[in-house]
């Protein structure tokens, strides 16, 4: 076991050197990082036994990053991560209410799911997606330890997160959106599953600052974004300009009534405050 957990440690950070960009120059990789990333993916695709669309590389102009390894689930809980993103300050802007059902897209080992499901109380649900099922069962032994029972592990697909159709009030992408290898099935999917009234929150790290030390392939522009939601049934309804790293949009159903379109505010440095 201890030998596992080292090993882990390795695969984790040789990981996350991947994602986070280095000072000396934030557009190359080490022959250790790409064989890495290859080894995730070749691991996916053993996983993914059903038949599934072809996968695309590259969406709209962007390409696409690779699905972080299970390995560096333990960089998701790591210790800095609200002063580095203010998590807390995420968490308040979703405007969750009990008895909301929420589903977590992505949600690894559970940080921000086992959050949520305490803010929407015992009538309230969390749907845990993950497409790892390593990453589920590190979310089942953190949610055993916290005493959490609202929720509802779920073994997504590459293209398809098994949602119940039209009964999820939010549905949170937490730097995950631009790891998803088929968009336009799993954003078709994800629409069919909101309420009225729901809404996807993206948040993705900002291309537009070269402050965020995180490299252009984990990285998304507004305007990207903008590329890509839209022309997949979504509208812009509200974001939230203020977080140190991160863009955070809201999107519902472009048929949703209930719903106000809004553009989007162009990125500025000086908006950050916190």
């Amino acid at each position: 076991m201890l030998q596992l957990r080292v090993v882990g440690r390795l695969w984790g950070a040789t990981l996350m050197s991947a994602i986070f960009a280095s000072s000396a120059n934030t557009r190359t990789t080490s022959a250790a990082q790409d064989q890495a990333i290859e080894d995730s993916k070749d691991e996916e695709d053993v996983a993914d036994d059903d038949a599934d669309p072809p996968a695309l590389t590259v969406y709209k102009g962007r390409r696409i990053a690779q699905t972080m390894h299970y390995f560096g689930a333990e960089w998701l809980i790591r210790a800095n991560r609200e002063n580095e993103e203010r998590c807390s300050v995420m968490l308040g802007q979703l405007g969750l209410k009990r008895g909301m059902t929420v589903c977590d897209m992505g949600c690894g080992n559970g940080f921000y799911a086992l959050q949520i499901a305490k803010m929407v109380g015992p009538q309230g649900s969390v749907l845990c997606v993950d497409i790892q099922p390593e990453m589920l069962e590190f979310l089942k032994q953190r949610a055993a330890e916290r005493a959490v029972t609202n929720y509802k592990p779920i073994l997504g697909k590459l293209h398809d997160p098994r949602l119940p159709v039209g009964k999820v009030d939010l549905i949170l992408c937490v730097d995950v959106y631009h790891e998803f290898s088929h968009p336009v099935q799993m954003l078709a999917s994800m629409r069919k599953s909101l309420a009225p009234g729901g809404v996807v929150v993206l948040l993705e790290y900002r291309e537009e600052d070269r402050g965020v030390p995180i490299k252009p392939l984990h990285k998304m522009s507004k305007d990207q974004i903008m590329k890509e939601m839209p022309a997949n049934g979504f509208k812009l309804v509200k974001e939230f300009n203020k977080l140190p790293w991160q863009h955070m949009m809201f999107f519902g159903r472009d048929d949703d009534k209930t719903l106000t379109a809004i553009k989007p505010v162009v990125f500025h440095p000086d908006d950050i405050e916190l």
